[in-house]
């Protein structure tokens, strides 16, 4: 028996269960030799604010590693962006799965995009990134706190807590629910978070039973994006109470990459571009790392770090 941790939501058991069958179709596995196991962590239970005054990205992996650590569960099963740089001792990413679509949505209440809510309209929203995106582009909105899982959003912007939402168009496509986006939003004007829409498989560091299991479905480009995507991240010590977005293509074994920092009211900004080939994505994030940490100065941090 394979047993799979995951976080109890509907998008995040979706996941697991998308790993199951990629495994069960690699291997010629029968549905009864996984087990998906439920594990509720921190990120889960705190609502009452955001995480980024609670701990940051560990809040939604903490319990599940402990589970890997112990021996309780044989892989993890994780939204790549919700994954911290370091990781604990003797756990690895082992696998990536293909990405999905990147881009975020905005679901509107009454109107059918960002730019047509009202002037000084509520939008809800508990990633730091997005309300300093939206604050770029729309300073007048009201940007309060949207926590909870993807259904529970929906209902409180159907309950009229806030006049629209943004959600990841990946989640809501492997909830089957994609056509409930009122705009998709342009990446290069709105771009997503690092790691944003690809699923990723933790494992214990020479597990010599899970370790080739999962080998057979590492998705090899989508793991050069997020070694370029990671590094990025880990140079700017980058966590939810930290405005960062990027994204890293990959053409062959070219690899491009475009990345933003942001300060949460969206009015200080500072980009960066990289490329080169994708043996060397983990060596192009952390220098664009370093490149936009040296450009953008301490002081920016110091404000909002």
């Amino acid at each position: 028996m394979v047993k799979i941790g995951t976080r109890g939501s509907a998008l995040a058991v979706a996941q697991a269960a998308e790993v199951r069958a990629r495994l069960m179709a690699a291997h010629g596995m029968p549905e009864e030799a996984f087990e998906i196991v439920i594990i509720s962590t921190s990120g889960d239970q705190i609502q009452d604010r955001p995480l980024s005054q609670a701990g940051g990205k560990g809040l939604f992996t903490k319990e599940i590693e402990e589970a890997l650590i112990d021996g309780r569960i044989d892989l993890a099963v994780h939204s790549s962006k919700d994954m911290p740089t370091v990781l604990p001792d003797g756990l690895e990413i082992s696998a990536f799965l293909e990405r999905e679509d990147v881009r975020d949505v905005f679901i509107g209440r009454s109107v059918a995009s960002l730019g047509s809510l009202p002037q000084g309209a509520k939008l809800g929203t508990s990633s730091l990134r997005r309300q300093a995106l939206v604050l770029r582009l729309r300073p007048d909105l009201e940007v309060g706190m949207f926590r909870g899982n993807v259904q529970t959003r929906l209902r409180k912007l159907e309950e009229g807590v806030a006049e629209g939402t943004l959600l990841a168009l990946a989640g809501l496509k492997r909830l089957g629910v994609a056509h409930i986006a009122s705009e998709i939003m342009d990446p290069e004007r709105f771009p997503p978070a690092l790691g944003q829409g690809a699923i990723c498989i933790e494992s214990r560091i020479g597990d010599r039973r899970i370790g080739p299991m999962v080998a057979a479905i590492h998705h090899t480009a989508t793991g050069f994006a997020l070694a370029c995507e990671r590094a990025f991240l880990a140079a700017l010590d980058g966590s939810c109470r930290t405005p960062i977005a990027g994204l890293a293509r990959i053409d062959g074994d070219g690899l491009r990459f475009s990345g933003l920092i942001l300060t949460p009211d969206g009015r200080e900004t500072h980009d960066i571009a990289a490329e080169g080939r994708t043996a060397e994505a983990a060596r192009i994030g952390a220098d664009a790392g370093a490149a936009i940490r040296q450009k953008a100065g301490a002081r920016f941090f110091d404000g909002w770090s």
